[in-house]
């Protein structure tokens, strides 16, 4: 590997533009945001440097051993984020951009292509929400002027056509056009742009020229060795600095050059999207599916190092893909059926033993309907609630994924609740629950998102068929000082309210439908009114632990003591703590 001889932007774009440089499958996607590309452009004009790159010179014999993309031209945020793959078949050498790619990309964009980004204030769904923007110079703002810096920006063209004496913007992608120095000069000409006190627009249009079009700028070291290892590891040294790769990424980027039939990248991210969608929407990551292949996949090594990620290994995921997807699928679609969601499951690693449960039973399709796996899945469910709440996936994962893919393996006549307890009982990672825990449990609050495990804990009989409310009993509008003086309650014990509406004790869960009904009204005259005879009211108190005595919001602190001693009893009866006071 040595340096090579520079050459000009302008060659390298064009062969960007003719696939004579792609990247290869082990490059992270575009993750440059407007401004930086802005600052490389003015980077180039002030003569800074912009680094070194590093290439790798692919023998046709070898174009076949490896996935390659294209490089991207044209950037949008929701619709085209992901660089487009490319079968490289022929006889000409081709070159791949080992290091670089975010700088090569923002030249691409800047000089044949467009940005796109999602403007503040606006939806997703909302095309205009996405304007088409190209790269301008401002040939009126010499750098003296404002900042030192050339006033480069992405603009839609809509915004470049006001008229001012301090803005004329030449787009950027026009200087490729220019033949000669020359035509620079005749074009400021043209625009009126040149006069005896004013030369900077001319000069800074030649100096754009000279820079694309005739500095050998792109300063490269070549690698031509074949060996995919080597290159590896020459890649994995070159990213140690900046934007790190993580091991995920890293994963992914082997698994796509060692797939034969499946684009790694692809099948990952698209699953990704589709957990991402069901029920009220989760917040999966590229991680969670990687480290669930691995587990699924019964790969002894789980945790992510480069030398666990083997070509056999990952030959062996994408052989078990489709059952490995469909598990994960069947396991998010279970979890929606509890109600959980990305602000109640705080733990994606947490769902993996269900996965690898359901994925070892053959993933069936009526496994979240059927009766015949009713107790199936609420062991399941208590579990996954129980490990949430001891966050027994934080700090090493690994180290508690390991011993429970071993129980559960030697155990599927039934989700092995049990057998999975008395594996961790006494480690770091026990799933057992003491007195203190147990408080701490009732210490939860309103918009926790610990909160809702605790709350279904209390609700096994709820149907999360519709959308589901964490509700205040006694609604939180009531509780203002002027309600409080105007119910005459002494202001000394104002605190008693105001610092408690949040508190486990009040709040239920309760049926979207209901709870909007319910609205802003006073439990008492609400409680009465939904719940007009003596039979709906008992099974009421008891379906929500609604406490005997006063329901006014007079007796609200009487009222929250009553009902937390309630939930308190019942949650260590689920635990198994033993209450001794």
């Amino acid at each position: 590997m040595g340096f090579e001889t520079p050459i000009t932007i302008e060659k390298v774009i064009k062969g960007m533009q003719e696939n004579k440089y792609v990247l290869p499958a082990i490059q992270r996607e575009f993750v440059w945001d407007d401004e930086q590309i802005e600052k490389l452009f003015d980077s180039l004009m002030r003569g800074y440097p912009i680094g070194s790159f590093l290439f790798w010179k692919i023998e046709p014999s070898h174009l076949k051993d490896f996935q390659f993309y294209r490089f991207m031209d044209h950037f949008h945020e929701r619709d085209h984020r992901h660089n487009e793959p490319i079968d490289l078949i022929g006889g000409e050498i081709t070159t791949a951009v080992l290091d670089g790619q975010q700088r090569l990309t923002a030249l691409n964009i800047g000089l044949k292509g467009w940005y796109a980004s999602k403007q503040p204030y606006l939806r997703w769904n909302n095309n205009s929400a996405f304007p088409t923007r190209h790269l301008y110079l401002n040939l009126l703002n010499p750098p003296e002027e404002n900042g030192d810096a050339y006033e480069f920006k992405l603009l839609q063209e809509k915004e470049t056509k006001s008229s001012s004496e301090k803005k004329f913007w030449f787009k950027v992608n026009d200087i490729l056009g220019f033949n000669e120095i020359q035509d620079a000069m005749f074009f400021c000409i043209e625009q009126g742009l040149t006069s005896d006190k004013r030369t900077f627009p001319s000069s800074a249009l030649m100096e754009l020229f000279r820079i694309i079009k005739e500095k050998p700028l792109i300063n490269y070291f070549l690698e031509e060795s074949q060996d995919l290892d080597k290159v590896l590891n020459i890649f994995i040294r070159v990213n140690s600095g900046g934007t790190v790769l993580s091991y995920s990424d890293m994963l992914l980027s082997i698994a796509t050059a060692a797939w034969k039939k499946i684009d790694a990248r692809k099948e990952v991210y698209d699953l990704v999207e589709e957990l991402n969608d069901v029920g009220e929407k989760f917040s999966f990551s590229k991680d969670f599916i990687l480290k669930s292949c691995l587990v699924l996949s019964d790969i002894p090594a789980i945790e992510f190092r480069v030398s666990n990620f083997t070509r056999e290994n990952m030959e062996k995921i994408e052989k078990q893909w489709e059952p490995i997807s469909t598990a994960l699928n069947e396991t998010v679609k279970l979890l929606s059926s509890w109600g959980y969601s990305w602000q109640t499951l705080v733990s994606a690693y947490a769902i993996i033993p269900l996965a690898y449960y359901i994925h070892k039973l053959g993933s069936p399709s009526n496994f979240i309907t059927s009766n015949k796996f009713l107790e199936d899945r609420a062991r399941m469910r208590k579990w996954l609630q129980i490990a949430l709440l001891k966050r027994i996936f934080g700090g090493q994962p690994d180290n508690v994924l390991r011993p429970i893919r071993k129980v559960i393996h030697e155990n599927l006549d039934g989700y092995p609740f049990s057998a999975i307890l008395n594996e961790l009982k006494g480690s770091p990672k026990s799933m057992q629950f003491d007195i203190a825990e147990l408080d701490g449990l009732m210490a939860y609050r309103y918009s926790q998102p610990y909160t809702f495990s605790v709350l279904s804990f209390l609700y096994p009989w709820l149907k999360y068929d519709q959308q589901f409310h964490v509700d205040h009993i006694f609604p939180k509008a009531l509780f203002t000082s002027k309600e409080l003086r105007r119910r005459n309650i002494p202001q000394e014990n104002w605190h008693l309210w105001l610092d408690h509406y949040n508190d486990l004790g009040n709040l239920q869960l309760l049926q979207g439908p209901t709870n909007i009904a319910k609205s802003a009204d006073p439990f008492e005259e609400w409680f009465q009114k939904e719940y007009p005879s003596p039979e709906s009211q008992a099974i009421t108190k008891e379906l929500h632990f609604i406490p005997e005595g006063s329901l006014k919001f007079e007796d609200f602190p009487g009222f929250l003591e009553k009902r937390e001693k309630l939930l308190r009893n019942k949650l260590a009866n689920v635990l198994d703590v033993l209450i001794t006071e």
